[in-house]
């Protein structure tokens, strides 16, 4: 089973046949993503179940459907254990991007943590999740994997949001401040919390 997201609506990848209550169920042969998509983010159903009986093939049966994005990002924390947040497009969010031809996946979530908060001295601990969600770019609907790791970084100096992502702040926040954050942020990054 996956899940996506689609802003704060989901779409499940299942092989198990459910009756439908809160959900609408789609068979992956003859769904039309778009219009699954557009069903949602209108509000005319709150859950979608895309089902294929072979849960082994789930993903590859979807992505004939969508295109793929694959990129990196991190869940960072400093020698305080506070946790490194960027606030972007109105959210709080995780520094994370894609990835780029001839990179390992770790070395794109490194290179986008440190690019997009200017934090230095990254290290990872040890890889967390992997999230799903749809986005628009240029009337196109992607499936955006993010890859998300655990890192540290003992850096101290100043931190600098990335202007030309639209990040306006990057900012150290304690645990304790973690369950505010997470009233304005994506469904997928509630998950990793």
């Amino acid at each position: 089973m996956y899940e996506v997201f689609v802003n704060e609506h989901r779409i499940i990848l299942t092989n198990q046949i459910s009756k439908e209550t809160d959900f609408k169920l789609f068979l992956m042969d003859t769904v039309d993503i778009d219009d699954v998509i557009k069903q949602l983010n209108k509000g005319k159903i709150k859950y979608a179940h895309i089902y294929y009986e072979d849960g082994t093939v789930l993903m590859k049966k979807f992505l004939k459907k969508i295109p793929l994005v694959v990129a990196a990002g991190g869940l960072v924390k400093n020698q305080d254990n506070e946790n490194l947040f960027i606030f972007r497009n109105g959210k709080w969010d995780l520094p994370k991007g894609k990835v780029d031809k001839g990179e390992t996946i770790e070395e794109a979530a490194i290179r986008e943590v440190e690019e997009e908060t200017g934090v230095k001295k990254l290290k990872i601990d040890s890889f967390l999740n992997k999230t799903y969600h749809v986005f628009k770019r240029n009337g196109t609907y992607k499936l955006k994997e993010t890859h998300w790791f655990l890192m540290k970084s003992k850096y101290k100096g100043v931190l600098v949001p990335q202007c030309k992502e639209n990040i306006e702040i990057a900012q150290w926040r304690p645990d304790t401040d973690i369950p505010k954050l997470m009233e304005n942020s994506y469904e997928n990054i509630k998950t990793l919390f």
